[in-house]
């Protein structure tokens, strides 16, 4: 039911990482946001341009949630959105690391059903609708259950794991900080880690894309209480969260956390 939209949203997060791409190690314009000090750069501003342009003229009667764009009340009426972070790692990005994607999402009735992260300096595509499984370059991705003998590789701050129980700090090996939320996220579903905490604060378009491809491999994004999140609402930000495969997922919650 999807495909139409995959499609549409993988050319035109193509299109916008290339853009994006084009600034990318030549010293971009930075500005921080007043609101929280983050930065923003030239090219978050220009891929944006690409995808609204693109996905928008496609679909007119889609609702808008982006990073880069002011937030439109009007998306609230909309039951399919497109939800967008041009360039999600942006701190990377500026410091000329390769860790950082274009994510696009579409999401309908609250949650995601097509779902790209396009990594133009890895030169890598994760892809998935709500109905195929996850892809990275057209290969079918399973998030792996970790041994149960072996430490749990997690993706988190320091502050955060000396805030665990100690069950829970027992069980992880501290996986250092992935500055991209969304390609952390994907690492889990490729099988690199295992899990990761994600502190307060994230937003809708950090987490939706990724959220189904990690869900498509067999894994999962949840809040504390184990439920799954919902997209769309007058707020996009959400509380502590726990993403993982599975198998970790238990291992953690046996362990304390969550």
């Amino acid at each position: 039911m999807w495909r139409a939209d995959l499609d549409l949203i993988t050319e035109a997060a193509q299109a916008a990482g290339a853009t994006a791409l084009g600034f990318f190690g030549a010293n971009p314009k930075v500005r921080f946001k007043s609101e929280d000090r983050s930065p923003v750069s030239e090219a978050d501003y220009a891929a944006n341009d690409v995808l609204k342009e693109k996905l928008l003229v496609a679909r007119p009667n889609y609702g808008w949630l982006s990073e880069e764009t002011d937030d439109d009340p009007a998306r609230l009426r909309c039951e399919t959105l497109f939800v967008v972070d041009p360039i999600d790692g942006t701190r990377a990005f500026i410091a000329g690391k390769d860790v950082w994607c274009v994510s696009v999402a579409v999401v309908h009735r609250g949650r995601p059903v097509a779902g790209v992260l396009v990594a133009p300096a890895l030169r890598q595509l994760y892809q998935a609708t709500a109905e195929g499984p996850a892809l990275l370059d057209g290969a079918v991705l399973k998030a792996p259950g970790p041994a149960e003998e072996r430490p749990l590789a997690v993706a988190l701050p320091e502050d955060v794991l000396a805030r665990l129980p100690e069950p829970a700090r027992r069980l992880i090996h501290r996986v250092s900080h992935v500055p991209s939320l969304a390609y952390r996220l994907a690492m889990i579903a490729d099988g690199r880690i295992d899990a990761t905490v994600v502190k307060k604060n994230a937003h809708d378009w950090d987490l939706a894309a990724a959220d189904l491809i990690l869900a498509r491999a067999g894994g999962a994004l949840v809040d504390l209480s184990g439920q799954p999140l919902v997209y769309n609402r007058e707020s996009v930000s959400h509380g502590m969260l726990l993403a993982g495969s599975l198998a970790a997922q238990r291992r953690l919650a046996a362990a304390g956390l969550g």
